[in-house]
């Protein structure tokens, strides 16, 4: 009962601050006057931003494929610069977690609660990492002030976006050294809390689990750098190694949806919104058949009526009889001889699995062992750990195994065994080689990411790989990428001079093709 009720609560919570205003005034101001709720409400309610849509980063790293031109779902699949695609990082983060934040630090001010107050500048620093690798500069240091400060901060300034990082970075090493394991235990933490996805039960235990969450946001940051300053990246990933990272899928920062109070929005479109709109992609699935990925099954799937995947039984899920929408494809195209036809109420093409991973069950993990594992697998190749080659190796191999074995999360998932792990391990285009290494680690990161577009898009700017060929629907982006999403349109109407600033400091043009300050050409 007691878990239920606080279900609850943090439901109203999320209904209370989770409005979707678009103005700087309501973002800034708190409408609802909670000031006398317990902060690690706030928190919690903080811990579920957002991690990239199907038809944005995903379309954009070549998951996933819209291929309707029909107005509202004219987006990335044709390299159209779209408020309606843009805004999801923007939109999920400045009214609802932004203001959580702020206001949950606000009101701790004074206390002795150190652990609630670490583990939310841990949380702000990975929201703020995320909108700065989606947009560039962007409002931070007076960004959610108003109510707080008085109505000079409805409308905030930009700061900039390498400068925001280095605050970041500060942040996040001063929050990890402030968690005190003989302090308080955050009963509230989706995480690690009580009822927490990786649950711990005393303060320990969770410090333990958020030291290593908080270092493993260091190793994500410094990576970050890895074409701007090979040395400064090698410094903070040195840094954040040491410092202790995620050891196993036991430190997996994620959040469980029951399917009742919580849900997975991210995948209710694929299952309730015209569900023949939506696919994967080419390059997807095919990296999925040519190495006979065990996770394969799990992520795509062909259904009897493509409108309607639900209603399938027992959907087909074996590699060999999946096929991806190619890129930049226009859903007319898709019936003549050239393609693979009309099936149902769509086309004769793969969609994700609306019963794993694109379930309204299925689970958001934010920061995974795997991911950790993957880029120590890269930070050691490049010698910025130690280990050389075969700790590279053993990082890449552990990294497959981890992301293999989380699957078991998942609803209608079963286990792969250790033996059919191996096989794939030891398989062409799988099996590590140093000449190969960083193809090998950003492609397998790349899948590892299949549900968290921000960071697979952001990893696929800062790599280079998987080799992906640019979508040539037109020539919008110069035959290149899209590199950063544009500003709101709001944002010109209702934060004019500011947004001006903005988008002078970035180079003059608010574009897709406009690079944030570490994607170096």
């Amino acid at each position: 009962m007691k878990k239920f009720k606080g279900l609850l609560l943090i439901s109203a919570i999320f209904f209370l601050l989770g409005g979707c205003d678009k103005d700087f005034i309501e973002l800034n101001t708190n409408p609802y006057a909670v000031t006398d709720l317990d902060p690690a409400l706030l928190f919690a309610g903080a811990q579920r931003s957002h991690l990239g849509g199907w038809e944005t980063e995903h379309t954009i790293v070549q998951h996933f494929v819209n291929p309707f031109n029909s107005g509202a779902t004219l987006g990335p699949n044709f390299n159209a610069d779209i408020d309606n695609f843009n805004n999801g990082k923007w939109d999920g983060s400045y009214p609802n977690i932004i203001k959580n934040l702020v206001q949950a630090l606000s009101l701790l001010e004074g206390s002795d609660r150190v652990n609630l107050r670490s583990m939310l500048r841990i949380w702000k620093a990975q929201v703020y990492m995320g909108l700065v690798d989606t947009h560039a500069d962007i409002p931070y240091s007076n960004a959610g002030q108003a109510f707080l400060k008085g109505s000079e901060y409805f409308y905030p300034s930009y700061d900039d976006d390498a400068a925001i990082y280095a605050d970041l970075e500060k942040e996040l090493k001063e929050a990890i050294a402030a968690l005190n394991p003989s302090g308080d235990f955050v009963s509230a933490d989706l995480f690690y809390g009580a009822n927490g996805s990786a649950k711990t039960t005393t303060a320990t235990a969770q410090v333990d689990k958020w030291k290593k969450l908080g270092n493993s946001l260091l190793l994500r940051l410094g990576m970050r750098y890895s074409k701007l300053d090979a040395n400064k990246a090698k410094t903070i990933v040195s840094e954040a190694f040491n410092g202790g990272v995620m050891k196993s899928n036991d430190d997996n920062a994620w959040v469980k949806y029951d399917g009742t109070l919580f849900t997975n929005g991210a995948n209710g479109g694929l299952v309730n919104n015209n569900p023949y709109f939506y696919y994967a992609a080419e390059p997807l699935v095919e990296q999925l058949k040519t190495t006979a990925d065990p996770r394969g099954p799990f992520i795509v799937a062909t259904y009897a009526n493509p409108s309607n995947p639900l209603a399938d039984p027992k959907p087909v899920t074996d590699l060999a009889s999946q096929f991806g929408v190619p890129v930049g494809v226009i859903n007319t195209d898709l019936t003549k001889p050239a393609y693979r036809g009309a099936k149902g109420g769509g086309y004769n093409y793969s969609q994700m699995n609306v019963n794993v991973v694109a379930s309204l069950t299925a689970p958001d993990f934010w920061v995974t062992y795997p991911e950790v594992s993957l880029l120590l697998a890269e930070a050691a190749q490049r010698g910025w750990i130690a280990g050389g080659e075969a700790a590279a190796k053993q990082y890449y191999e552990d990294g497959i195994k981890a992301d293999i074995k989380r699957y078991a999360l998942y609803p209608k998932s079963s286990a792969i065994s250790d033996a059919d792990i191996a096989t794939f391990l030891a398989s062409p285009g799988v099996a590590y080689n140093a000449a190969d290494a960083l193809k090998l680690i950003n492609t397998q990161l790349w899948i590892a990411y299949i549900r968290n577009g921000t960071q697979a898009w952001a990893n696929f700017r800062r790599s280079g790989f998987p080799a992906l060929s640019p979508n040539k629907f037109n020539n919008l982006l110069n035959g290149g990428f899209i590199r950063r999403l544009s500003y709101p349109d709001y944002e010109l109407a209702q934060n004019r001079t500011n947004y001006q600033n903005a988008v002078k400091a970035i180079g003059g043009t608010d574009n897709l093709t406009t690079r944030v300050f570490w994607d170096k050409e």
